[in-house]
């Protein structure tokens, strides 16, 4: 087991959380075979196959169990769902275009799926998918809009409205705020239409969550704690992903042995949350998260869940806690200042758990920014997403079947399909000559060619 390394000092206000997870990432691959290729093998039949939700970790399983009250048979099928729906779901954002209005889950085992459109000539489409179809007044463009104005005028003043978000199961923007009048004073600076905003009052601060641990705890400079969150490489050069508030470029790591490890390459916090550490040869980057009891759980890849989907943090504080994701694009205001992009959940954490995984099933998700409330009576955290870090600093993320390499630079709309990029929904490549749309936002892995993958590439 681990040792701790918390002390007195690892809980004063200058000790940074960490993160959990080892990850692995793919090679650089060309975006066509060759002629004497080995066969490939066969289309996966399902998205849950693709993802790896049909076969999941039982430390993920034991946490979903416990914290979101479901039976194993109830835990398992709700993976299979949520993996099934984010592939119909990205299905039909291409074929709603900009009248699509967001998607997402619900029920015990996420049986259903809701898509929302501004346009009723779509609803035959989401109905056809087996999807329930909701006609809505505000296209995402505006909601969006919306909260950027709303992030704009909160300048100075953010700590009192704290937590700006698109809510796409209600069609509108949130604001949580310490009281009314602080709701009131912000929608009127921004000049948005307050029918278009609903107002939570909460005297919670979300608060960056300095202390330390996730995967294996790390110290910065000898002063501050934080955790792994998940192994990544860029080229030959292995390292791990954290959070931007755990250190600045150029300081250096000690891991959770006090062993000398690595040095932050780039770091960026407030706006973001994000940083990536590289290793020196002492250390071998994994595809693994440590899980309940020391069990480690396998990483397979980063395809974004929806809105509604089951989520599980890996924390030093205080280890598997689940809970649900409540809204991805969230704006966070920290005294430190705002933080853009960060998806909203209920899962708890504490001081400590800052840079800590965040996986839905085996798919990786982000990395602990901060949130408010504890593990005793619940709280709401904010994940730095993955994918954007990734694509941010040039990293691949280790899987426990991908190749290291760096990926390939993305120009325009139509591209090449290659390992260690990542795609987002919409997003079209041709690959051996056919043409193929994302259907789910993930950063491609050596396996998950588009020919392969009818979870996450739909053939055009």
């Amino acid at each position: 087991m681990v040792p701790r390394h918390a002390g007195g000092a690892a809980r004063t206000a200058l000790t940074v959380l960490g993160a959990l997870a080892l990850t692995a990432l793919p090679a650089t691959a060309t975006a066509t075979t060759t002629a004497d290729a080995e066969p490939p093998a066969p289309a996966p039949s399902s998205a849950a196959q693709t993802l790896g939700a049909d076969r999941p970790s039982a430390v993920v399983l034991r946490a979903m169990q416990r914290d979101l009250r479901l039976t194993g048979a109830q835990a398992r099928t709700r993976l299979v769902n949520e993996a099934e729906a984010g592939t119909r779901a990205g299905r039909l954002q291409n074929v709603l275009g900009k009248h699509f209005a967001g998607a997402w889950v619900h029920g015990t085992t996420s049986a259903s799926l809701t898509v929302a459109t501004t346009d009723a000539a779509g609803v035959a489409a989401i109905k056809a998918d087996g999807a329930r179809a909701m006609v809505v007044k505000n296209t995402l463009k505006d909601l969006h809009t919306v909260r950027a104005k709303l992030d704009a005028a909160a300048v100075g003043t953010a700590l009192d409205t704290p937590v700006r978000y698109v809510d796409v199961r209600t069609n509108r923007v949130a604001v949580q705020a310490t009281s009314r009048a602080a709701a009131d004073k912000l929608i009127a600076a921004a000049g948005v239409d307050r029918r278009l905003v609903d107002v939570k009052v909460s005297a919670d601060r979300p608060r960056a969550l300095y202390d330390v641990r996730g995967g294996d705890a790390y110290y910065i400079d000898d002063k501050a704690r934080c955790s792994v969150g998940f192994s990544v490489t860029k080229g030959e050069q292995q390292g791990f992903a954290s959070a931007g508030h755990c250190g600045k470029a150029g300081a250096r790591t000690t891991g959770f042995n006090k062993v000398a490890q690595g040095t932050f390459e780039a770091s960026v916090f407030p706006g973001h949350d994000m940083s990536w550490v590289s290793v020196n040869s002492e250390w071998t980057a994994t595809p693994a998260v440590k899980g309940e009891g020391e069990t480690n759980v396998q990483v397979a890849g980063s395809v974004e869940a929806l809105v509604g989907a089951a989520i599980c943090r890996s924390g030093s504080t205080t280890g598997w806690h689940c809970g649900t994701i409540e809204q991805h694009d969230t704006t966070v205001s920290y005294a430190e200042g705002d933080i853009n992009g960060v998806t909203r959940t209920t899962v708890c954490a504490e001081p400590g758990d800052s840079g800590g995984s965040y996986l839905s099933g085996t798919q990786a998700q982000g990395v602990t920014s901060g949130g408010s409330g504890d593990c005793k009576t619940g709280g709401i955290t904010f994940h730095q997403p993955i994918n954007p870090l990734l694509t941010t600093y040039g990293l691949t993320l280790r899987t426990a079947t991908a190749q290291s390499g760096t990926p390939a630079p993305v120009d325009g709309r139509t591209v090449g399909w290659t390992t260690g990029r990542v795609y987002e929904v919409g997003t079209r490549v041709t690959y051996d000559g056919v043409p193929y749309e994302c259907l789910q936002t993930h950063q491609a892995q050596g396996a998950w060619q588009p020919r392969l993958t009818p979870a996450l590439w739909q053939r055009l």
